[in-house]
């Protein structure tokens, strides 16, 4: 896959993505959420004769449950390789920068904080960084 400046800015948001299925992953079934209806003709009399049937709907849990497994495979897929082209920098401050703001989350001043450089010395370290090293 070939970083881009989007992928890198879309790293968290498809973190905080995991989280939210893996959440929804453990609590599928619970509440009334798969509860269905459906209706079956009866021709025990000779003639068709609608009855409602009311039941949980495992089809429905099972299809849920693979397709968040699969979202959840391919964002983590995604995020593992930001955070691997992130390790690979090769200058020490400047991987600390892109692992403190885009890993860990924080804001540019809290970087320029933890690093002992002013925001704005954090902002333009990034964007030297991303202008000469990913794709457009």
């Amino acid at each position: 896959m070939e970083i881009t400046r989007k992928k890198i800015e879309e790293y968290t948001s498809k973190r905080d993505e995991i989280q939210e299925l893996q959440q929804k992953l453990e609590n599928i079934g619970k509440g009334d959420s798969l509860i269905g209806n459906d209706v079956i003709l009866d021709y025990r009399t000779g003639y068709p004769r609608p009855q409602p049937i009311v039941g949980y709907d495992f089809s429905k849990e099972k299809r849920l449950k693979n397709r968040w497994k699969q979202r959840i495979d391919e964002l983590t897929k995604d995020c593992m390789e930001i955070e691997l082209w992130i390790e690979n920098i090769p200058d020490s401050i400047t991987r600390r920068i892109f692992r403190l703001r885009y890993i860990d989350g924080k804001s540019q001043e809290e970087v320029g904080k933890i690093v002992h450089m002013s925001q704005s010395n954090v902002s333009r370290k990034i964007e030297k960084y991303l202008n000469l090293n990913i794709a457009k």
